[in-house]
């Protein structure tokens, strides 16, 4: 129960539904984090009394775990050294994976639970033996991209509530039920950097990625100056500094030289990813070669593509996509079917093929 609308509506349905429920809430809020400003910032001391008067209006037990440790070395310090390797992180992902149906599920478990039941809007069908991960319900809500982590391990004893729902009935619900969460704005930040400002996390942890350095074109010509390699992602625009007479996007990013790379809207577009880290929500496919629907971004399309899987999986898109970053997640679909994902280890791009002739020279 994190004190939001979407938890608590989930918790209030299982308890209609007859079951015995106990709220857990995690404080993550990192300790040399202020939450002055942020009263209502998630994983943290409001959340923490916003979630334990929703048990209260429930009449269901409330337990607070602190988990501070385990999210900073799991999620905080990994998220700040991705951006110091020219990467763009998903810490949601590193949370469901490693601390939400990882230790929380295990704790559960120990208690004598038979289900975690978390607010997400993803949906499981249950197949025989296997349970399968779905997208849920809402397309604009559906957060099956972050769960593609969860393995058959996790999935059995894992309760999606809110998976037919959408946001508006979440909402209908709480206001029947008059929870004191009903309006609660929805948090649109990473929970431990609510005021937009990730760099203050990267400048903690991972200070040098915020040295300034070169910004080049692909032809090898210095234009100008970067404010420090964490502050840019590929295919950003803004806050380059540069006059051309031409829009210039960042096209690559060079850790090694701490080095800014720009060039054009179609440099930047990617035929082919390379994946790692791949698990996969069942099983692998039993063939080498399968095609699927791919996404790259929370919220975005579904992509055709060709799967070529061996260890890593090989994503060649039907259409170039728009600046896919190291980092980022692609997860893999078969119709409403998540199949599993990975990390983003490389994208092939036309800047990333000059890049490499520019190397070889």
């Amino acid at each position: 129960m994190s004190g939001g609308v979407d938890s608590s509506v989930a918790a209030a349905l299982l308890v209609q539904a007859g079951h015995e429920v106990v709220g857990f809430t995690l404080n993550l809020w990192p300790a040399w984090l202020p939450e002055e400003g942020n009263p209502r910032a998630c994983c943290g001391v409001g959340a923490v009394e916003d979630a334990r008067a929703v048990a209260q209006a429930l009449g269901i037990r409330h337990y607070v775990l602190n988990f501070r440790e385990a999210f900073d070395e799991a999620v905080v310090r990994p998220f700040a050294r991705e951006y110091a390797r020219g990467r763009t992180p998903n810490p949601c992902v590193a949370c469901n994976r490693f601390v939400k149906f990882s230790l929380l599920l295990d704790r559960a478990r120990s208690l004598g639970m038979d289900f975690l039941a978390t607010g997400h809007y993803a949906r499981t069908q249950r197949d025989g033996r296997v349970v399968r991960l779905l997208r849920g319900a809402d397309p604009r809500k559906d957060q099956s991209y972050v769960l593609y982590g969860l393995t058959q391990r996790e999935l059995r004893y894992v309760l999606f509530p809110l998976g037919e729902l959408t946001k508006e009935q979440v909402r209908a619900v709480a206001r029947q039920l008059r929870l004191p969460v009903a309006d609660k704005p929805e948090s649109q930040e990473i929970c431990f950097v609510p005021r937009g400002h990730y760099t203050d996390v990267v400048a903690r942890y991972a200070p040098d990625a915020l040295r300034p350095g070169p910004i080049y074109d692909l032809q090898g010509r210095r234009l100008g100056t970067h404010a420090g390699l964490a502050r840019y992602t590929l295919g950003q625009r803004r806050g380059l500094g540069v006059a051309a007479g031409r829009p210039l996007y960042v096209v690559a990013l060079d850790p090694e030289r701490n080095a800014v790379f720009v060039g054009t809207e179609e440099d930047v577009q990617a035929t082919e990813l390379l994946v790692e880290d791949v698990t996969w929500t069942v099983e692998p496919p039993a063939q080498a070669r399968v095609r699927a629907e791919v996404r790259i971004r929370h919220g975005g399309q579904l992509v055709p593509a060709w799967l070529e899987v061996e260890q890593s999986v090989r994503v060649r898109f039907d259409r170039p996509q728009w600046a896919p970053s190291p980092g980022q997640v692609a997860c893999f679909y078969r119709g409403d079917e998540v199949l599993g994902g990975g990390t983003v280890a490389e994208a092939v791009t036309v800047a990333a093929r000059r890049l490499t002739e520019l190397a070889a020279v």
